[in-house]
């Protein structure tokens, strides 16, 4: 038996917990009410979610339209996902270069164009979702990145190198006031405004690969519906710099990416489980705080979307909110316990398989998860944002976040104008925006002063609003 006695588990299928009685049921249908109303005030209902995303999208249409066709720009994450307030977390970016594309063996590349590069991506001997990929044929517009990361194999082919390809991204200029960071994963890290604003950019390439998504849409399942399959299969892969850790070829070897497809995923969840999403990121980031991404929120995103789909959607209501949760739970419990959990999108590929996650830290945590499942609806008060909203609720919550949510609305609507290059001091829009905010700011600063506070900063105040 493994250790805590969890039971093993069918791929992305949880056991449901049961509830004791018909009054424990009705008291957990309230608590569940009653935290989805919290969450819509604290800024992860519907609505909002919506304009966070609208707005991303156009700076990702106003990025790749500045490319002039070279590359795509388009953000992932929580960003895209409409699920972190401005400054709440890091802005995440993927650049995907237009002048080349690979392909998987046995598709044909007679038909590509000849200013394209190919290269052919090879997996044998690399662990599921990742490959090698060699040169086929250098396009007439091949770009110095590149150019620069191929390398000779051995055999006379050209790969190429994901370590070189990301190192030369490094060390590119970037805008005027970035300060570069050390490298994560595939991203190129980056600061703004005196390290205010933070943002992970990923070069990638794409990959045409219809076997694997083929595979994927074929799935039986409860979810997404057809037209949402279809959508994602349309949108593709691509492949991005970073190889499986411990692996022999790991320098050259590139990680497949489903980060559009699974932007549509999440963005066509049901509220219900983008909130049982929203809650597990927070017990993975607030209760067990992995020290070395032991278990990240694109664990927790996956274990939701197996749940999704496995799951009749008519089950999926408010009222269900503790049930669906304690799924979650679960299910990351056996992935803690097993250190098992597939990618939604390649169930062969093995999240868990390089995680760093000690003997130690694992019981820990499976004792964690144990007492918080056990606790039902109370568990929430373990999360210190759970906990600030209910202090504050219902009046001064409901106050604070429409003026919270129209500040974020305002620095959405002043980020687009300034992708668009329009001047603060002459831009009608720009001008109003700026008036407003520091209307908003003054107003939460008096109420704070009415009410004991003796925190004036303004400055101070726009970040703790924002975050």
């Amino acid at each position: 038996m493994a250790d805590g006695g969890n039971r093993r588990n069918v791929t992305g299928e949880v056991t449901k917990p049961g509830v004791s009685s018909r009054h424990s049921l009705i008291q957990y249908e309230h608590a569940a009410t009653e935290t989805c109303t919290l969450m819509d005030f604290m800024g992860y209902g519907p609505h909002i979610r919506q304009a966070r995303r609208d707005a991303y999208k156009t700076v990702d249409r106003l990025m790749t339209a500045l490319m002039c066709g070279s590359a795509t720009c388009f953000t992932t994450g929580s960003k895209a996902e409409g699920l972190t307030c401005f400054l709440e977390s890091d802005i995440d970016v993927m650049c995907v270069d237009n002048n080349v594309i690979c392909i998987e063996e046995g598709v044909d590349s007679s038909n590509i164009l000849k200013e394209t590069t190919i290269l052919r991506a090879c997996s044998q001997k690399s662990y599921p979702g990742h490959c090698i990929l060699l040169l086929e044929r250098s396009g007439t517009t091949i770009t110095t990145f590149v150019h620069n990361a191929l390398c000779d194999d051995g055999y006379d082919h050209e790969l190429l190198s994901s370590a070189l390809y990301i190192n030369a991204w490094l060390n590119f200029k970037r805008t005027e006031g970035a300060v570069i960071l050390d490298r994560v994963g595939p991203s190129t890290p980056s600061t703004y405004y005196g390290g205010t604003l933070h943002q992970d950019l990923v070069h990638a390439l794409h990959l045409y690969c219809p076997s694997i998504l083929t595979r994927w849409a074929a799935r039986p399942r409860n979810w997404p519906t057809n037209n949402i399959v279809q959508k994602v299969v349309s949108l593709g892969t691509v492949v991005t710099p970073v190889g499986f850790k411990g692996s022999d070829y790991e320098h050259v070897e590139w990680r497949l990416c489903f980060n559009a497809g699974e932007n549509v995923l999440v963005n066509n969840l049901t509220d219900i489980m983008v909130k049982v999403y929203v809650l597990l990121k927070m017990v993975k980031q607030d209760v067990l705080k992995p020290r070395k991404k032991e278990v990240t929120s694109f664990t927790v995103k996956n274990i939701v979307l197996w749940i999704a789909e496995k799951t009749p959607q008519s089950l999926l209501h408010e009222r269900s909110l503790f049930q669906w949760l304690h799924e979650g739970l679960y299910a990351l419990r056996v992935a803690i316990d097993t250190k098992e959990l597939p990618y939604y999108m390649i169930p062969e590929r093995n999240l868990m398989a390089a995680c760093a996650l000690e003997h130690e830290q694992k019981l820990s945590w499976i004792a964690t998860i144990n007492d918080m499942i056990e606790e039902g609806p109370i568990m929430i008060l373990r999360l210190p944002k759970i906990r600030r909203a209910l202090i504050a609720h219902p009046e001064p919550l409901r106050w604070y976040s429409g003026r919270r949510i129209e500040m974020e609305m305002l620095e959405l609507i002043a980020m687009n104008r300034g992708a668009l290059d329009m001047d603060e001091d002459t831009d009608v829009i720009m001008v109003a925006v700026l008036t407003r905010k520091a209307d908003i700011m003054k107003e939460v600063r008096d109420r704070m002063i009415t009410e004991g506070c003796r925190e004036n900063n303004l400055h101070d105040l726009y970040h703790s609003m924002l975050l």
